[in-house]
């Protein structure tokens, strides 16, 4: 009798918790085994992008000090962030390690997410002017601008992940050994708004203005002509480059450009870069702040097992930010060759 109440107690207590990983269970291993395999390569490739950026002395410039603070945020996501996750997702989402750890985790939790989108949607901005304001947006302005975005980055992010600490809600419930991030409805939608939905707007509306103008910059590349007299100049076909012709006799003028400029490639890799950055921080980020919203606000709850997906995909956004961007920059890849060959 005593053995069957234990046992009942036991299993209550273990659904109760919602632990998603029972011992010794394959889905277990594997699932651990890959998070950590996660948390290792989004600090690699981010300190990597780090000491690159520090050692050349070519990158010590704008626009990559904007990426060194992405990447700079992401390393802090993977070091002080995503292990004492994987040991919350490891003890069932049941939080062991006291009140204390429960405040400072969870104040790093936000703000390195926060800086991490805040920085890829300085990136963005970064882009667009100097696409679209490549005359007026100099080196020394950008230079100005870019610091001034990387320090109301952290700014904003430090404000977002303090305010609980002063009182705004509670993070920690040793009753329920929960640790979370506080779901006072007013906490909820100043720090979703500001850590989500404000930048997922400003990159939008980035990458829209960036698109319309590509759009422009194709249609006025289009052979245009200005014939008072009848007579047309014959321009011959040599190479693909610009070609420029006049004719003063009879005051014809004739502007081609065949091939793409060095600039506008430039241009078109940046706002290529810009737009799969974008598109991946909202298909990791969307679902975790929409649920994270959503269940304060109604009143309702969600499995455990969704809360660790959408989470842990919203981290996995570190991993690519770095990917993304060092994808699209040879420099990049030439100066992680020589990083490599230095070291051997």
């Amino acid at each position: 009798m005593i053995s069957n109440a234990s046992a009942a107690a036991s299993a209550n207590h273990s659904s109760g918790s919602g632990n998603l990983y029972r011992p010794f269970s394959v889905f277990s291993v594997l699932t651990l085994t890959l998070l950590a395999m996660l948390v290792a390569a989004t600090f690699m490739w981010n300190a990597l992008v780090l000491a690159t950026i520090l050692r050349v002395r070519t990158f010590h410039r704008v626009p990559h000090n904007l990426v060194a603070s992405m990447a700079m945020s992401d390393v802090m996501v993977a070091v002080l962030v995503m292990p004492l996750s994987l040991v919350h997702e490891l003890n069932g989402r049941r939080w062991k390690l006291g009140r204390a750890l429960c405040q400072l985790w969870v104040s790093f939790d936000v703000l390195c997410c926060t800086a991490s989108i805040w920085n890829v949607t300085a990136i963005a901005l970064d882009r667009y002017w100097s696409i679209t304001r490549h005359l007026e947006y100099t080196l020394k302005t950008r230079k100005r601008i870019s610091n001034v975005m990387i320090a109301l980055t952290w700014l904003l992010s430090a404000v977002i992940s303090l305010s609980p600490l002063f009182g705004w809600g509670e993070t920690y419930s040793e009753e329920r050994m929960g640790c979370q991030v506080s779901r006072e409805p007013s906490y909820t939608v100043f720090s979703t708004v500001g850590a989500f939905y404000l930048p997922l707007c400003v990159v939008l509306f980035v990458y829209w203005k960036i698109y319309r103008a590509a759009r422009f910059r194709i249609g006025s590349r289009k052979t245009n002509t200005i014939t008072p007299m009848a007579e047309v100049v014959e321009v011959k076909e040599a190479s693909h480059q610009p070609q420029l012709a006049f004719r003063t006799r009879h005051a014809t003028v004739t502007f081609q450009a065949d091939g793409d400029s060095w600039r506008e490639q430039k241009e078109r890799r940046a706002a290529l870069m810009v737009g799969i950055l974008i598109g991946v921080f909202v298909l990791c980020w969307i679902p975790f702040f929409t649920a994270e919203l959503a269940q304060p606000l109604c009143s309702c709850d969600m499995p455990p097992l969704w809360k660790s997906v959408f989470l842990w995909l919203g981290y996995s956004n570190s991993f690519f930010n770095p990917l993304i961007y060092t994808a699209f920059n040879k420099n990049y890849n030439s100066a992680f060759r020589n990083l490599f060959i230095r070291q051997r």
